[in-house]
């Protein structure tokens, strides 16, 4: 199949080393990078896959090459079975696809730490950096790419890295972009910080922006062009499946808000009345419903409600955002560019550096990044 974000001139392969790698946002991505790959089924949700993004010098998704961390040991074929049961993957694609899945499943390293891990911090960084470095030699890839999709860790308080935060330090060790998917603390740990600024490495997040937060990234922009006063924004979410469990944790809960609660702030410089609730319903599985109800302002005091339904399956809807923001830092780490990657807000609920927070200028921003990007080919 011929894509517009394929590269002719490419001859090497990108590693994409997934933290998470037998979760369900990292099994779909790569069972749908290889469907893509085959011809099976179109890039749907691949911003990089359209026409702006046809001359950036982005790797081809027939060079990428998984592998990964997980403390799961459920193999991906077997993962993505559950997942086409669940209604996440087409069926047959699973079979389709099982020699791809075997293959990134033979790269997936135990993570860690684990239940009665006695390795300290230092051990854990050394063997995880050890890791991507075999990885990236081993099979004589180009560079790699770690992107973390693991489940939502509580927010960081305690003394000590929590486990996202030595994933993210083990990527730097190992010289590797790094992606922070989830709003899990990763690098911006304060004991990662000079590191960071050392490093001389690309990085991105936090936490992908895929249904709720985007509908409000556009929604807010447009009540304050419109100089209508939002009075109060409250929201809702019901999920299942991993995230839904992990979501349970009132800690990680507000990890997760306030990704989701920056959008409003940054858009009308006050955070509006009005909070989000996460709730479990396993019952959801890999499904999700999210409502907002906003009350807002117009002219003469008339008071109204605006309210929004958002249902859909999470993984769908990261996975391709996933793929993106591999080959975008990819390339990146390609051109010589290093720190916070602000041009990639657009993906993200809590992006890094100084980026605007409307998804049409967050767009505008994308495209000019890939512009600059092909200009230093």
């Amino acid at each position: 199949m011929t894509t517009t974000g394929t590269r002719t001139d490419a001859v090497g392969r990108t590693g994409v080393w997934l933290v998470g790698a037998r979760g369900s946002v990292a099994t779909t991505a790569v069972a749908g990078c290889a469907a893509a790959t085959g011809g099976l089924h179109p890039p749907t949700g691949m911003v990089t896959e359209t026409a702006p993004f046809a001359f950036a010098g982005l790797p081809p998704l027939a060079s990428l090459v998984f592998g990964g961390h997980d403390t799961a040991a459920c193999p991906l074929p077997k993962r993505a079975e559950t997942l086409t049961v669940a209604g996440v993957l087409p069926h047959g694609l699973a079979s389709a696809v099982a020699a791809e899945l075997r293959a990134a499943d033979a790269e997936i390293r135990p993570g860690g730490p684990l239940p009665g891990d006695t390795r300290t911090e230092e051990e854990l960084i050394s063997c995880f950096a050890a890791d991507l470095t075999d990885f990236r030699i081993r099979l004589e890839l180009d560079r790699v790419v770690v992107i973390n999709v693991a489940s939502t860790e509580p927010a960081s308080g305690g003394a000590g890295l929590p486990p996202s935060s030595l994933y993210a330090a083990a990527a730097l060790r190992a010289g590797c972009p790094y992606v922070n998917f989830t709003p899990s603390t990763g690098l911006r740990h304060p004991a990662l910080a000079d590191t960071v600024a050392a490093s001389g490495l690309p990085h991105a997040g936090r936490d992908g922006k895929t249904g709720q937060t985007l509908l409000r990234s556009v929604l807010a922009p447009m009540f304050l062009q419109r100089a209508l006063t939002v009075r109060a924004w409250s929201g809702t979410n019901l999920l299942g499946g991993g995230d839904g469990a992990a979501l349970a944790d009132p800690a990680a809960a507000a990890a997760k808000n306030a990704g989701k609660e920056r959008v409003l702030a940054d858009v009308f410089g006050h955070a509006p009345e009005g909070e989000v609730h996460i709730d479990d319903v396993p019952a959801l599985g890999e499904w999700k419903t999210a409502w907002d109800h906003i009350a807002f302002e117009g002219f003469l005091g008339s008071r109204m409600v605006l309210q929004t339904t958002w249902q859909g399956c999470d993984s769908a809807l990261a996975a391709p955002l996933v793929l993106d923001l591999a080959r975008l830092t990819a390339r990146a780490h390609e051109a010589a560019l290093f720190g916070p990657l602000a041009d990639l807000a657009f993906y993200f609920k809590d992006p890094e550096g100084d980026a605007p927070a409307g998804l049409a200028d967050q767009y505008a921003r994308l495209v000019a990044f890939a512009a600059r990007l092909g200009e230093a080919r």
